[in-house]
C-alpha cells in the first residue's frame, strides 16, 4: 500500500516522497483514512512509528487552502521540543500547499509568537501554558478550530496538564474533529477519551506499553558511585568491545544530575551537552542541533527528551538512572530504532534500582537481560602542585573486583578507591545479597 492508495492528494504524496518515505507505517495506514473521513480517533502506537504524519498529512488535506487569520487546526503537545518538531513536520509535509503554521511555547520571548498569531495561521501547534496565557490575553483566538489534536496525551497527564487541557477545550467550538494520539494506553487516557471523543475509531497497532522490537536491550550491574566510570568506558570501548560509541542519548532523573554528568563526560574527553527544563530554549535548541549534527557525542537529558524527539539513526540510548515511572522507560528507548532502523538500549542498574527494573519488566511483560560488567577504570581528579591533574587507577579485576596494589603517594594516607565491575552478578566483588538485593540469576 502506498501513500497515494490512502487517498492523499498528489501535493502531499510528493512532499512525503521528498522526505524519503515510500510506504506508510501501520499507524499511518489506519489513521490517515479515518482522519480523512472526519472520524474522531483514539490511536496508540510505539514511539518512532510515524504517529505525527498519521494526523498531519490528512489534516493538511482537509484544510485545503489557506483562509482567515484564526487557526483551524490546534495541536497540543507536552513539551517545547515536540511542539517545534510537529510544526516542522507540518511545514515539510505542506511544502507544496499554501498553508501557514505557527508554533508557540514558553521559555522564549512571546512577541514574535504574538506577531505570528496576528499575521494569521491555519495550523497552530502549542504547549498548554503559553497557549492559555496568550488566549486569556486575547492574542490567540481558538473560536474557528475545526480539528483538535492531543499529541502524546499520556505525557500530558503525567505532567499534570489535565486542568489546562480542560480549559483549552472550553475555548474550542463544540462541533469539531478530535484526535488523541498516545504512545501508551492506560485507564487515565481512556477516561480522557470518553470526555473528548465522539464515537471514535480505536487504533492500536502494537501491544500496550511494548517497546520497539528492533531495540536490543540489556543492563549492567554497577554501584551508583561507579556509574560514570563505566559510562566513560562504554563511550571509549563499547558495550562488548565493539569500539568507541559515536553517539548516545543518556538519560538521568534530575536536571542537576544531567548537568553534572555532562561536565564529567567532558572532563573525560567526551563531547557532551545537557538538555532539560531549566535550560533556556535557545540552549536546548543548540544542544539538540549539535547532537544531530554530530558535534556532540553524548546528549545528557531528563524526561524532557524522552517524548517525540526524532533523531535519525541514533545508535543507542543509555539509562544512566532508571526512571521512576515504568512507561517512561518505553519512551526513552523509543528514541532509537526509529523508522525501521535498529538500535541498542543500555541500562546501568545500581542495587537500589532493582525494584524499578522489576516494575519496568512487569509493565513491558518482558525481561531486560544482564550482561557481564566489562573491565573499566576508576578515574579520579586530585589536586597537584601544578593545579588539577587526573589520576587513573588500574582497571578492576573482573572476578574479584580487586585491583593490584600500587605504591602510596606522598601525603596520602588513604587507600585508593576500589574500582567497580566484575563478572555478571557481583557488586564490586562483594557476594550477592540474599535479601533486599540481587540474587543469583535474575533480579
Amino acid at each position: 500500500m502506498s501513500f497515494h492508495d490512502l487517498g492523499l492528494e498528489p501535493e502531499l504524496v510528493r512532499a512525503v516522497s521528498d522526505k524519503g518515505y515510500d510506504l506508510p507505517t501501520p499507524i499511518q495506514q489506519k489513521a490517515i483514512p479515518a482522519v480523512l473521513a472526519g472520524r474522531d480517533v483514539l490511536a496508540g502506537a510505539q514511539t518512532g512509528t510515524g504517529k505525527t504524519a498519521g494526523f498531519v498529512l490528512p489534516l493538511l488535506q482537509k484544510l485545503g487552502k489557506s483562509e482567515g487569520r484564526q487557526p483551524r487546526v490546534l495541536v497540543l503537545t507536552p513539551t517545547r521540543e515536540l511542539a517545534a518538531q510537529v510544526a516542522q513536520s507540518a511545514r515539510d509535509y505542506g511544502a507544496h500547499k499554501n498553508l501557514r503554521t505557527q508554533v508557540i511555547f514558553g521559555g522564549v520571548g512571546e512577541q514574535p509568537q504574538i506577531n505570528g498569531l496576528r499575521s494569521g495561521c491555519d495550523i497552530l501547534v502549542a504547549t498548554p501554558g503559553r497557549l492559555l496565557d496568550l488566549a486569556n490575553r486575547r492574542f490567540a483566538d481558538l473560536s474557528k478550530v475545526e480539528h483538535f489534536v492531543l499529541d502524546e496525551a499520556d505525557r500530558m497527564l503525567d505532567m499534570g496538564f489535565i486542568h489546562d487541557i480542560r480549559r483549552v477545550m472550553q475555548m474550542l467550538p463544540p462541533v469539531r474533529q478530535n484526535l488523541l494520539f498516545s504512545a501508551t494506553y492506560n485507564d487515565d487516557i481512556r477516561t480522557l477519551a470518553t470526555r473528548l471523543l465522539r464515537d471514535p475509531v480505536h487504533i492500536e497497532v502494537t501491544p500496550r506499553n511494548s517497546t520497539v522490537a528492533r531495540v536490543e536491550q540489556h543492563a549492567f550491574r554497577v554501584p551508583k558511585d561507579h556509574k560514570r566510570h563505566l559510562l566513560v568506558h562504554l563511550f571509549q570501548q563499547g558495550a562488548a568491545d565493539e569500539g568507541p560509541w559515536g553517539q548516545a542519548l543518556v538519560f538521568t532523573r534530575t536536571k542537576h544530575g544531567a548537568n553534572r554528568l555532562a561536565q564529567q563526560l567532558e572532563t573525560a574527553g567526551i563531547r557532551s551537552a545537557a538538555i532539560h527544563g531549566n535550560k533556556s530554549q535557545a540552549a536546548r535548541v543548540k544542544a539538540l542541533a549539535d547532537f544531530k549534527a554530530g558535534k556532540v557525542t553524548a546528549l545528557v537529558a531528563t524526561e524532557v527528551a524522552s517524548r517525540g524527539l526524532d533523531i535519525k539513526e541514533l545508535p543507542q540510548v543509555v539509562n544512566y538512572e532508571l526512571p521512576n515511572v515504568p512507561e517512561d522507560y518505553v519512551h526513552r528507548i523509543g528514541r532509537t530504532a526509529r523508522a525501521g532502523a535498529t538500535g541498542r538500549a543500555v541500562s546501568l542498574v545500581a542495587p537500589d534500582e532493582a525494584g524499578l527494573l522489576k516494575d519496568i519488566e512487569r509493565t513491558m511483560r518482558q525481561n531486560v537481560p544482564f550482561r557481564d560488567t566489562p573491565h573499566f577504570a576508576i578515574v579520579q581528579h586530585a589536586p597537584d602542585a601544578g593545579g588539577e591533574r587526573q589520576r587513573q587507577q588500574r582497571p578492576q579485576h573482573p572476578a574479584s573486583g580487586q585491583q593490584a596494589k600500587r605504591p602510596a603517594q606522598a601525603g596520602q594516607g588513604r587507600k585508593p578507591a576500589r574500582p567497580a565491575g566484575g563478572r555478571g552478578g557481583s557488586w564490586s566483588g562483594k557476594p550477592r545479597q540474599r535479601a533486599g538485593g540481587y540474587r543469583s540469576g535474575r533480579m
